[in-house]
């Protein structure tokens, strides 16, 4: 394995930032070094990859918003291959479902669910859009807020909607066309933000971005239905000021789960029950920064990456595998207005 790996960051424009960027991880020295202006776009906030390596970020034109889609080319640099875009605020999520050649959007300000077919070229086109409802009893749940839309291990896709309370699945034909099959509701005001799966069990961890709470939901394969069992407060009971839940990543052994809390700015890490239904918490630390929006572990996972975006500044931090806690190693890297970390 190579010494040095590479991470990509999605970021707003608001301030400073030009796009997204690319950063180096040197393994050895155990240092991030590099960071490198790769695209200009505007409020690129989050990105995925295809395994054909096409790149797919949130894009922002004037009044417009939607997806792009670059080809990445042999010595490194990116080409635009087109961009799907609609009247409105941009997405906030998009994530590639590499089976079906489909691209996903969650747009958070309109509450819509977008789906994108890829054509042979990379290029994206709307297959289907889905306007959500409902609100909620928070000041930020005055309507719907799509905030996620990713693939569950059995290949539907899952749908969390932070202004209602409530994570949709759905069943996704070849055509990028979406059916409903389950919805989960959770306690009002949870404000449902990312979750993530267990790699081995039925289980997914909804990070409440409003309750800074992680609910422990047992996942159905049959129906595609959701189930809550535990329900852990992310932020530690002398924490009494505000607080938004961000990112939430379990490692590949299924042991440690991770979550970033935005106002505590700290990660929080919990060790993971064998069944996989019961978090105990082990540690909180310092982001060494302001609104830990994302974050992410390295390949090996002996390291994590975080974002602090209000700070512009990324942290590094070692990871040990046998007990899950992190030291920090690294702060202070320039990284402007940063809100998504994703592995190269």
């Amino acid at each position: 394995m190579s010494d040095v790996e590479k991470f990509l960051l999605g970021s707003y424009t608001r301030r400073i930032s030009e796009g997204i960027y690319e950063i180096s991880l040197d393994t050895q020295k155990k240092q991030l070094v590099h960071l490198t202006h790769l695209i200009n776009e505007d409020n690129p906030t989050y990105l995925d990859v295809s395994d054909n390596d096409v790149l797919y970020s949130v894009a922002k034109e004037g009044n417009l918003g939607g997806v792009a889609s670059y080809k990445t080319e042999e010595n490194g640099e990116y080409t635009l291959i087109n961009r799907v875009m609609v009247e409105g605020a941009p997405p906030c999520y998009v994530a590639v479902d590499n089976k079906r050649g489909v691209v996903y959007g969650a747009n958070y300000h309109q509450g819509i669910l977008y789906s994108y077919t890829i054509a042979e070229d990379g290029s994206v086109a709307l297959a289907d859009k889905i306007q959500d409802n409902g609100h909620g009893p928070h000041e930020n749940q005055e309507g719907p807020h799509v905030h996620y839309a990713d693939l569950t291990p059995d290949d539907r896709l899952v749908v969390c909607d932070l202004g209602n309370d409530t994570v949709y699945t759905y069943d996704v034909d070849n055509n990028g066309k979406l059916t409903e099959v389950a919805k989960f509701i959770a306690t009002p005001g949870t404000g449902p933000r990312h979750l993530v799966f267990h790699p081995t069990k039925p289980i997914a961890y909804l990070f409440g971005e409003l309750s800074s709470d992680v609910i422990v939901l047992d996942y159905d394969v049959a129906t595609g239905s959701f189930k809550a069992s535990q329900t852990i407060s992310t932020l530690p009971e002398t924490h009494t000021e505000f607080n938004g839940g961000a990112a939430i990543r379990i490692s590949k052994d299924g042991k440690f789960l991770y979550a970033s809390n935005r106002g505590h700015n700290s990660l929080v890490v919990y060790e993971v029950s064998e069944d996989g239904k019961t978090l105990n918490t082990l540690q909180w630390i310092s982001v060494e920064g302001d609104f830990p929006r994302d974050f992410n572990l390295s390949k090996n996972e002996d390291f994590i990456v975080v974002a602090n975006q209000n700070s512009d500044n990324l942290t590094l931090f070692e990871r040990n595998k046998e007990t899950g806690l992190l030291t920090l190693l690294q702060k202070d890297v320039f990284a402007p207005e940063v809100v998504c970390v994703k592995n190269k």
